[in-house]
């Protein structure tokens, strides 16, 4: 839901392509204030408060929404369960049809939340800070990348798009274990929560 949603939807934003949830590992980035740093999360629930106190959800808007929601939380699922920080730059699973599949995977659980939210203004808050979040942390991103495997992230670049994905067959490469590591059940647990306060929104409003 943007990174807005940081606390609740990605691991802040949670790994990039290739790195590791907030807390494990996730570098800091210059480009970004130390202020906006620091009351990311906190902001992140204040957003989510208010999204949750202005949607207006109906029977139509979760139906149109959900799937989209669904895809980005299965894509952020696939995701967290091959990538390793820094041991080695994964290219396996949905990092073979996009570099950044966590922050793609985040964006459209947001779409999908801000059209299920019924509201304009709600959906701005939720999306809206993904456009100037996202560009300054994937280059950032990159750029640490590029530092560790120069050459084959200069490969890796010429081949995988950087968001938007060319979808083509991957191995199977997911492990569970590198799920609960990355500690990705928090985005299934923060999607279930806002799912279960919309449809009892729709249902009473």
């Amino acid at each position: 839901m943007g990174e807005g949603f940081a606390s609740l939807q990605h691991p802040s934003s949670g790994p990039s392509g290739h790195l590791l949830p907030e807390g494990e590992g996730l570098p800091r980035h210059p480009s970004l204030s130390p202020m906006i740093q620091r009351f990311r999360v906190p902001l992140g629930f204040a957003i989510a408060a208010v999204v949750l106190y202005l949607a207006r959800p109906t029977g139509t808007l979760i139906l149109i929404g959900l799937p989209i929601a669904l895809c980005g939380a299965v894509l952020r699922a696939l995701a967290a369960g091959v990538i390793r920080k820094d041991a080695a730059l994964t290219t396996l699973g949905p990092y073979a049809w996009t570099r950044n599949p966590l922050y793609l995977g985040s964006f459209l659980l947001g779409v999908g939340f801000a059209i299920m939210s019924g509201s304009w203004i709600a959906a701005a808050l939720i999306v809206l800070p993904s456009f100037v979040v996202y560009p300054n942390v994937i280059r950032n991103e990159e750029a640490h990348l590029s530092r560790l495997f120069p050459d084959q992230f200069r490969e890796y670049c010429a081949t995988v798009p950087r968001f938007f994905p060319r979808f083509r067959p991957i191995s199977k490469a997911f492990s569970m274990r590198q799920y609960l590591a990355n500690r990705e059940y928090q985005t299934a647990l923060g999607f279930s929560v806002m799912l279960a306060i919309f449809i009892v929104k729709w249902r009473l409003i």
